[in-house]
């Protein structure tokens, strides 16, 4: 049972990649804290945005088998 969690902006720099497989999570905070562990991301979970299956969801949210996780960063343009 895995999930594909996607990286944007300064999360896909961090970890030199834009997605990854990784195996089912207990939480989406539960992985993002060893995501943040394994790749040395600076942002705490407040900072971030999550989706899942392209929908904004809150951090509550039970992932699900084969779901598409994205953590958004914040960013700046001009």
């Amino acid at each position: 049972m895995s999930v594909t969690v996607l990286y944007f902006a300064s999360l896909r720099d961090a970890a030199g990649r834009e997605s990854e497989i990784l195996p089912l999570p207990a939480s989406l905070p539960a992985l993002y804290e060893s995501l943040r562990e394994r790749h040395g991301f600076t942002l705490p979970v407040q900072r971030l945005r999550v989706a899942v299956d392209g929908e904004f969801v809150d951090w509550e949210a039970t992932p699900r088998e084969g779901a598409e996780i994205a953590f958004i960063p914040p960013v700046s343009g001009g």
